[in-house]
């Protein structure tokens, strides 16, 4: 029965070796501060969100944050503009980007909030107990996003998603909360929320 003579183990170990260090420097994570102005680039440099329809990402919590960018990762959450970013991701670098965005401050957008809205989404908030688990003041707790200075065309974009159940991963129980809401009062809610 042949058997591989010694000369060939250095040769074989060589080639292993060269292959291993080849596809860990092609697996070479990106720079954190590059991934930042990645994110940044779209969802504001300082997490607050300026681009039509793109969420703010300062103050949501840090496990809500990591938590939508697993799901994301895991393609669970289809969203087709995040995919190069997150496809490679690794949980570590998914960590420390979802601290960086909640440890900064939320600030409201420049869009124009309408006070006869607002009050309509303060009515409606308690009877839909939006305040239950986003917490009365709309922060966010743990995989609960922050309302609060959310911008208003993506709210509205997103609660409409849960309700028409066109939003993949979706919480269920969101889609719950909103069914049958008009969108006239989905946009209330948004305003209210915005205002916050």
């Amino acid at each position: 029965m042949p058997v591989v003579g010694e000369p060939w183990r250095p040769l074989i170990l060589g080639l292993a070796a060269a292959f291993f260090s080849v596809g860990s420097a092609c697996a070479q994570s990106t720079p954190l501060a590059e991934r930042i102005a990645q994110c940044g680039a779209c969802h504001g440099e300082d997490g607050n969100s300026r681009l039509e329809k793109i969420p703010s990402l300062a103050g949501q919590p840090a496990f809500f944050l990591l938590n939508q960018l697993f799901l994301m990762r895991e393609n669970v959450r289809r969203v087709d503009a995040m995919t190069p970013f997150v496809k490679d991701l690794k949980d570590d670098e998914m960590t420390v980007l979802a601290q960086h965005f909640a440890a900064l401050p939320a600030t409201a957008s420049d869009e124009a909030i309408d006070p006869s809205l607002v009050a309509r989404g303060a009515e409606l908030a308690p009877s839909l107990r939006c305040g239950s688990c986003h917490l009365p003041s709309l922060e966010g707790q743990e995989q609960m996003p922050r309302l609060a200075k959310q911008r208003v065309d993506y709210m509205i974009e997103a609660m409409m998603a849960y309700r028409d159940n066109t939003r993949s991963g979706a919480d269920t129980l969101m889609s719950a909360v909103v069914a049958g809401v008009p969108d006239a009062d989905l946009a209330a809610l948004a305003h209210y929320a915005a205002s916050r």
